[in-house]
């Protein structure tokens, strides 16, 4: 008997990548996704060390694309606007520990391009847009999908099923897997330009954290153009109105480099700023990965590259379970400790710390963090011990190790 496709519910850099993972596997899979075709948006555009080398074992040319396209980040920098000191850590450094020691700068829609169009040529992958998931049921063998595409109604029958849907997972909602934590009073606003920084900053990193007595904010070059995001905190339509507004946007980048006129203006997002991990990270034949299960605030560029992980770990449980016959039941628990406890304590515990350190404004905390990142920065066994964390290789490698 034919084995029954793992159904995937999102076709983000999470569901594509996992969909990847079991097609270069052999095992069947059907890809949905609701929108007609991929989203094309301001996400997120950092791909670390780790997630480089998951995509590059699993072949189909797509590394060696995402390089040739994508913009290598080689250092970045902490940098205090008030002292003008700088805090210049270099990826180099994990040479040894690493294929890739350096940060990739890509939309994620570029890699989930790369990944549909790989799909599209292995013949035990099905991909299907404008195809929503409208409600699913299990067995102690299968699940039963309800989907809809162009207002009608289908039953497709899966081994397992798994939500990389985003944050507001119809799926986790349907299972009843409460999503833990809380919610910043701030949203971050996230503008894209292409002005050239790295023409009046000087020794500009590609990426950069900056620290501002009024207003810090993060600055970064995607392979192309300059994003900048600020904090806010709106308490109202009316508010969240104003933050995207012409006015607001243009005095923001004016106060981080007052040019003369005005600023060319891409994209601009306001968006909710979350710490959240779902109770368990699969119920039965019904697992969840990337931000269906867990979502940060980006300072640090986690949150993808963690959900990438995710899928990169269930990919090789669902080839042992569908392919090599073991028990599903072990191997989900397995997942669900590497997975969902590494989530508790490192992505959620350094995303909130990264927040911390950006947003000091008293004077003696802004100097004391600044002192300590340059510390870290001059000493190479310092900066490469910060630099393992940041690049999210301990948070891999600790992962593997649970049992």
């Amino acid at each position: 008997m034919a084995t029954a496709p793992v159904i995937i519910a999102g076709a983000g850099p999470v569901g594509c990548h996992l969909a990847l993972y079991l097609a270069c596997h052999d095992v069947p899979v059907v890809l949905l996704e609701k929108e007609p075709e991929l989203p094309v948006d301001l996400r997120a555009s950092t791909f670390h060390p780790p997630s480089l080398e998951m995509i590059a074992d699993l072949g189909c040319g797509i590394i060696e694309q995402m390089l040739a396209k994508g913009l290598v980040v080689g250092r970045y920098q902490y940098r205090d606007r008030s002292s003008g000191d700088v805090a210049n850590f270099d990826m180099s450094l994990l040479s040894d520990d690493t294929r890739f020691p350096f940060r990739l700068q890509l939309e994620q829609y570029e890699y989930t391009r790369m990944a549909v169009a790989a799909l599209q040529q292995m013949p035990c992958a099905d991909i299907r847009f404008a195809t929503e998931l409208v409600s699913f049921t299990q067995t102690d063998e299968h699940v039963e999908v309800t989907v809809e595409h162009h207002g009608d109604s289908m039953q497709l029958r899966g081994s397992f099923l798994v939500s990389a849907e985003g944050a507001r997972s119809r799926v986790r909602k349907s299972a009843g897997i409460d999503y833990l934590g809380f919610t910043y009073d701030e949203k971050f606003l996230v503008v894209s330009t292409p002005f050239p920084f790295e023409e009046v900053f000087d020794d500009l990193a590609w990426v950069n954290y900056i620290a501002d007595p009024e207003e810090w904010c993060v600055i970064l070059r995607t392979e192309k153009i300059w994003r900048v995001l600020f904090p806010t905190r709106p308490e109202s339509a009316d508010d969240e109105a104003y933050l995207l507004s012409d006015d607001f946007v243009q005095a923001r980048l004016h106060h981080l480099w007052n040019k003369s006129g005005d600023y060319e203006i891409g994209h601009r997002t306001l968006y909710n700023v979350n710490q959240r991990v779902a109770e368990t990270y699969y119920r039965g034949r019904v697992l969840l990965a990337g931000d269906a299960c867990h979502i940060n605030n980006p300072l640090g560029g986690m949150g993808m590259n963690g959900g990438i992980h995710d899928a990169d770990n269930l990919g090789e449980k669902l080839v042992r379970v569908l392919r090599d016959g073991a028990a599903h039941q072990p191997l989900f628990d397995l997942y669900n400790r590497q997975r969902r406890d590494l989530a508790v304590r490192f992505v959620q515990d350094h995303t909130i710390a990264n927040k911390k350190l950006m947003e000091a404004t008293d004077a003696a905390t802004q100097t004391a963090r600044q002192q300590m990142l340059m510390q870290a920065a001059g000493d190479p066994v310092r900066a490469r011990q910060f630099l393992m964390e940041r690049a999210m290789i301990n948070c891999v490698r600790d992962s593997l190790a649970v049992a």
